[in-house]
């Protein structure tokens, strides 16, 4: 038995019809199925940043965004280094023993860093979340005792920290800044958010 003219004609339309159908919901479906992935920004925010250090003088402080927090990276001079020892006694947690920020084990020294010149750490203060300001020059200034050696001081309540994140005593916040994970790509870049055991 043969198709008729009618019936091929009958089953072209219906193929070509379905066949837009399906491919007119493939396209509906596209925006449907892509809103079940992470947005631009929602990866950003958890991945790792990879920044160069390679211009920041000694002295000087650069402040990257990691999931949404700032990190800074300080590059101390050895005038600087030399207060992180001059100040142990005075500091609340100068060995970063404390659990509610743990500190990388390649962060558990007195410079609280891979490379002693190179700080890094969450600029967000560890009692409320306040961002404490660069007050690296040392001696009298208001807020700050007459031996300060310099540091961060997170004005909102008056914590300080010295040169390496360490809180001081007798200060509302509790613990040191946090040390994020990071490590060095080359002598010269840094990436936040891994380190070799991730």
């Amino acid at each position: 038995m043969s198709d008729s003219p009618v019936d091929t004609s009958k089953r072209t339309w219906i193929i070509t019809s379905g066949c837009v159908g399906a491919v007119g919901a493939g396209f509906a479906a596209v925006p449907f199925v892509s809103s079940f992935q992470p947005s631009e920004r929602a990866k950003a925010a958890g991945a790792a940043v990879e920044v160069d250090i390679s211009t920041l003088k000694p002295g000087e402080k650069v402040t990257v965004e990691w999931r949404g927090k700032p990190v800074w990276i300080m590059r101390r001079t050895p005038e600087q280094l030399e207060t992180l020892k001059k100040v142990e006694g005075e500091l609340a947690d100068p060995q970063s023993a404390r659990t509610a920020f743990p500190t990388p084990e390649y962060a558990k020294n007195v410079h609280r860093s891979i490379k002693p010149e190179v700080f890094v750490g969450v600029g967000i203060c560890t009692h409320l979340g306040c961002s404490p300001s660069d007050k690296f020059q040392a001696g009298p200034q208001p807020s700050l005792p007459d031996n300060w050696q310099g540091g961060f001081l997170c004005a909102c309540h008056g914590s300080t920290f010295d040169l390496a994140g360490r809180v001081f005593k007798n200060k509302p916040a509790p613990d040191n800044l946090e040390v994020p994970p990071h490590m060095y790509l080359s002598d010269n870049k840094l990436i936040i958010g891994e380190d070799k055991k991730a």
